[in-house]
């Protein structure tokens, strides 16, 4: 007690404001559970296990603890309660889905170090400055805990704005159970009745062709009558009809449905569930033949734990997190700089105040809780694994998309890790782990004069475009097309195992992104005017670690984007030597500087093609969104501008007005942003220019410059020579055979809804990384990937 006392100083009451971590150590995975419980700093109010605590000490000097220990109650021996229907998107609280864990026995205690002098809690003979500080810890809600609400409590529906003063047209429409069809083409499905007038009309088209003909939303359009209902939804459950908003663009809640719906005679008490609702409708989209065979369904896989076999736990859609981090835990930079060089002790030690919000230290705890086997043992439903919530936490920290739990693109997260890596390494690309996976691409623009310009920047993945008409089993395909027809006709359907899909090769991909290009409307130095030229594309330099992606998503028939349902051949090892450039060549004359009769490219006003626009428009997308689409793909094409809009969806700023003066572009240049487009190895003008095209977004102007390569070559032909420096020690360079070492695949319709899964080539075999469950693969569907790893192999 007399150790305490003297501590009293070092003892602090939490404001509500306080972060309190309680549920996990803050470097490593253990938790009250682990052997040994956990310690709450209660002066920091950080948790550490049993191994970690006297290293806070050490640092900190904090000497008062709480250290909470908890166990597993026997198992009760009644029998299981009936389950609650969910009615929220959520785990773990009221009206949410049940965790269903096991009940625990808490127990507390102060210690004191450095001598871990343990008293007794609750217990009345402590100071009431400790027994005040410890109740308000044991009563608040952890970090974790406040983290993991606030992320699941989001899709609850709101109450529509229109709904309680909605207008109701007297016009006679009575709406009759059953029979419905639009009143503007023969579509019988996905129909919505709009609560205004009463007419029934189909929804929009939905990614992948389904879905209806956009009538009821061009019916809004025209009349802007705000809410309709999904025929099909509407039960005695009225909560579960769908109700759109179309000026809310969301599903909404209307508490007056029971009286909208009798307006057109609807009893809704006698109706039947027929349709799916949205969300419904999205997840039977999801569940295919890929979900099967990527995740190896079925298949009698092999458990495998130990060291580099850690699960990770799902934490709510953060399967393109867990999928890119098994990957980068199994390459070498990352192994060895965050756990064969970097301790524990010493991240924790070169941290910040509040460990938990440092990169470094949460990128060192993930190595460790991957690589080390601690956590990689098996329990009852395969293995433990461990939870990324720190390190998803600050790794996602102020980004709007990866910091909620919404699916993201794995590709988007790669990159994402990327800039945070780089930031957390300035200047220091010896311990950068990326620093082998970047190279230079070089691009070669030859005009009909015969003179040249070459334009080079660092990339850090491959995006491959999928040649489809390169299929290696084009009679298969003809034969199966047929077949479906003459069954098409019969009303049959096709089953899933009698379905044939193209088969392209990887080197049919890689060719297409080598070939050559016509690009039109090139502004020719050489002949002072507009012509088409020829660009082909090549690798100025060959990285440690070589990133494909596979384009799967791309405009159908109608305009209409939808996923390729296509396997890649992909080789086990890829000889890409030929696809390297060598830069201008003897006798080759490079486009003259700058243009004669100052006809010099002038930066381009945010203006969209109404053409890409519209096309775009009819598919039910905002119109605003639409034209930034069409001017951030510089006007390219619709299927250029779909894709923009595809993956820009989530823009916080993408309903935002579109700036038309040019001149209020220049005057908020952000000079950082110049540096930034300089330090890309563009030349002060151009990226001046690229800027003011695109209203400061360095992405965009970074898309601009590629676009646009004659701003560079009317600028100075100096810098179409190279505008990375050739010999940039910082970028690694060698031979261009490569090896298969792990790939990570998608299922669904979209690469922001699905599930992501990694497979791995460990210790001469494959494994495959499904969130938690970790297994020897069975039958590896390497034909079904969306991003490959490849490693170079060394002569």
């Amino acid at each position: 007690m007399d150790l305490l006392r003297a501590s009293l100083h070092k003892v602090r009451i939490p404001e509500p404001t306080n972060r309190i971590h309680k549920d996990e150590c803050c470097v490593s995975f253990d938790t009250p559970r682990s052997d040994g419980g956990l310690y709450v700093d209660m002066n920091s109010f950080l948790a550490f296990g049993r191994d970690h605590v006297a290293w806070n000490f050490e640092k900190t000097e904090n000497p008062v603890y709480l250290h909470i220990v908890q166990r597993r109650k026997p198992d009760p021996e009644e029998a299981d309660r009936p389950l609650k229907k969910p009615t929220l998107l959520a785990i773990g609280v009221e009206g949410g889905f049940s965790e269903q864990e096991p009940e625990y026995d808490v127990t507390y205690e102060i210690v004191v170090l450095p001598e871990f002098a343990s008293l007794p809690f609750p217990s009345v003979d402590l100071p009431e400055k400790v027994r005040l500080a410890v109740d308000k810890v044991i009563l608040a809600e952890s970090a974790d805990r406040k983290q993991q609400l606030a992320s699941w409590v989001a899709d609850k529906k709101l109450i529509s704005a229109h709904a309680m003063d909605l207008q109701q047209l007297d016009n006679g429409v009575i709406v009759p159970p059953n029979g419905w069809k639009c009143s503007k083409c023969d579509k019988t499905e996905n129909l919505w009745l709009n609560l205004t007038d009463g007419m029934i009309l189909c929804g929009r088209k939905v990614w992948d062709g389904s879905g209806g003909n956009n009538h009821a939303v061009e019916h809004y359009q025209q009349t802007k009558y705000p809410l309709a209902v999904k025929l099909g939804t509407i039960t005695a459950d009225l909560e579960g009809a769908d109700v759109y908003s179309y000026p809310e663009d969301d599903s909404v809640e209307d508490p007056l449905l029971a009286q909208h719906l009798s307006h057109f005679g609807i009893d809704f008490s006698s109706l039947q569930k027929t349709e799916m609702t949205t969300a419904e409708r999205e997840l039977d989209h999801n569940t295919n033949f890929d979900w099967n065979r990527i995740q190896e369904s079925g298949k009698d896989a092999e458990p495998l734990y130990g060291p580099g076999y850690t699960g990770l736990v799902n934490l709510g859609n953060s399967c393109y997190m867990a999928s890119i981090m098994q990957v980068m835990f199994s390459t070498h930079p990352f192994i060895s700089r965050y756990f064969e060089k970097q301790s524990l002790k010493a991240a924790f030690a070169m941290s910040q105040a509040d460990p938990t919000l440092d990169v470094n230290m949460q990128m060192t705890k993930l190595a460790h809780g991957i690589l080390s086997g601690k956590y990689s043992k098996p329990n009852q439903e395969g293995q433990v694994g461990i939870r990324p919530r720190m390190f998803k936490s600050v790794i996602a920290a102020s980004h709007p998309e990866f910091s909620s739990m919404r699916q993201q693109d794995a590709l988007d997260f790669f990159l994402h890790l990327i800039e945070k890596v780089d930031q957390a390494n300035p200047g220091d690309h010896q311990s950068n782990p990326f620093s082998g996976f970047k190279f230079i691409v070089e691009h070669r623009v030859q005009c009909p004069s015969g003179k040249v310009s070459y334009n080079t920047h660092s990339e850090n993945n491959l995006s491959l475009s999928i040649p489809l008409h390169e299929a290696t089993n084009k009679e298969q395909l003809e034969a199966f097309h047929e077949k479906k027809a003459a069954m098409d006709l019969d009303g049959k359907e096709v089953s899933s195992e009698e379905i044939v899909r193209p088969r392209v090769p990887l080197e049919a991909c890689l060719a297409s992104f080598s070939g050559e290009d016509e690009v039109p409307d090139f502004y020719s130095t050489a002949l002072n005017s507009k012509t088409t030229a020829i660009k082909t594309t090549g690798l100025k330099t060959f990285p440690d670690y070589l990133v494909l992606q596979m384009r799967k998503f791309v405009m159908g028939e109608g305009w209409v984007p939808k996923k390729l349902d296509v396997y890649i051949d992909v080789p086990d090892i890829i000889d890409i030597s030929h696809m390297r450039s060598k830069g201008v060549q003897p006798g080759e004359e490079l486009l003259p500087e700058g243009a004669s009769s100052g006809d010099k490219v002038e930066p381009a006003r945010p203006v969209a093609n109404e053409d890409i626009v519209s096309h775009l428009a009819s598919m039910g997308f905002n119109y605003v969104r639409c034209q930034k689409a069409a001017i951030n793909t510089s006007n390219t094409g619709v299927e250029e501008a779909m894709n923009w809009l595809l993956s820009h969806m989530d823009d916080p700023d993408i309903d935002d007005p579109i700036s038309q003066d040019p001149t209020s572009a220049e005057s908020t240049i952000d000079e950082a942003s110049v540096q930034t487009l300089i330090s890309f190895g563009f030349q002060e003008d151009v990226a001046r220019m690229a800027l003011k095209a695109s209203g400061g977004n360095i992405e965009r102007a970074t898309d601009w410059v590629f676009n646009n390569p004659e701003a560079s070559s009317s600028v100075s032909a100096d810098s179409s020579a190279s505008n990375v420096k050739d010999e940039d020690p910082h970028i690694t360079d060698g031979s261009g055979r490569y090896k298969l070492m792990a790939f990570v695949s998608h299922m669904g319709t979209s690469t922001h809804c699905g599930h992501y899964v990694a497979h791995v080539l460990k210790d001469g075999r494959w494994a495959i990384f499904n969130d938690s469950k970790v297994a020897a693969s069975v039958d590896l569907p390497k034909d079904m990937g969306y991003l490959y790893f490849f490693q170079r192999i060394n002569s």
